[in-house]
């Protein structure tokens, strides 16, 4: 007799455009991913320049998924942000000219936790103030996830829980990682899993990464063959991968010295190669939205 195999859980995967609102040409881009269905959903960062057209855009699509991306860092050297608090000080989280310092190494260690909780619920409040009701809470360049030993997720999670919404938070890291980390780091990491868990709020199993600059990739091409091989290794549960994606501009070009590579996002998941392989692998794409009252 032969044995009947286990049915393999199935394999979901969020597809998300990060930065929506740092600049009209990643706009216009997001804009367009989102209408065509290609991606799942998108974060706005509520402090930048352009959120307000993102932030009408989402108003006006109250289906789509779009999460708020709290946002601590400014990390261009010709184009900057700062808080959108205003009744009250918050200058432990900015630099000498009132902006956000540029890497989150800057700004963990000085900040004052009641100020950083208060940036955090005025970003929040500002986007659900646009008319968007937040899809789930993430964070630009991970300044709250583990900066030089220390971490304010916690705040997040708490957030997530009073709103009763989902957090970017990998419940699992992959083997590279953790040899990368120290103990310490892992069993914070393992903690806020835990304190998610415990909190009722919904978190990703994985998350598919990859460098920013994408050194590694020397034509679309290259590129495009990297996100299949990602595709083709996605894990059953739910995944998550992140893209940065712009249109081609002089506004982008002038500021993101990898602008091309911000292109090359905007189309990948356009490629027919690479739908292909979501459909030959089974994977099923959802968003933030449909991670709430997902059952594995």
């Amino acid at each position: 007799m032969i044995e009947e195999r286990k049915k393999e859980k199935p394999k979901y995967l969020i597809i998300t455009a990060d930065d929506f609102g740092v600049c009209h040409s990643v706009n216009e881009a997001i804009i367009k991913l989102l209408e065509n269905k290609v991606i799942s959903g998108a974060t706005l960062m509520a402090p930048c320049s352009w959120a307000i057209e993102a932030g009408e855009w989402g108003r006006m699509h109250p289906e789509v998924s779009i999460g708020v991306h709290i946002t601590l860092t400014s990390e261009w050297k010709n184009y900057k942000w700062g808080p959108v608090t205003r009744n009250k000080s918050v200058s432990t989280l900015t630099d000498k000219y009132g902006y956000f310092p540029e890497r989150a190494e800057d700004l963990i260690g000085n900040v004052d936790e009641k100020e950083l909780e208060e940036e955090i619920r005025n970003q929040i409040l500002l986007v659900k103030k646009f008319g968007i009701s937040p899809s789930h809470l993430d964070n630009h360049m991970g300044s709250l996830y583990y900066v030089n030993g220390r971490t304010y997720l916690h705040l997040l999670i708490d957030i997530c829980a009073e709103y009763n919404i989902p957090l970017r938070l990998p419940r699992y890291l992959p083997q590279d990682v953790l040899k990368r980390m120290g103990q310490d780091a892992i069993d914070v990491h393992m903690k806020l899993v835990d304190m998610a868990k415990k909190k009722n709020v919904p978190i990703i199993d994985y998350l598919i990464s990859y460098p920013y600059e994408l050194k590694t990739c020397t034509s679309y091409n290259s590129f495009i063959s990297m996100i299949i091989n990602l595709l083709k290794n996605l894990k059953p549960g739910v995944s998550e991968i992140i893209i940065h994606p712009s249109v081609e501009s002089d506004e982008i070009k002038a500021f993101n010295p990898t602008w091309e590579k911000r292109v090359w996002e905007f189309l990948v998941f356009k490629n027919e190669l690479v739908k292909a392989t979501i459909e030959r692998e089974n994977i099923n794409i959802i968003s933030y939205k449909d991670l709430r009252n997902l059952t594995i």
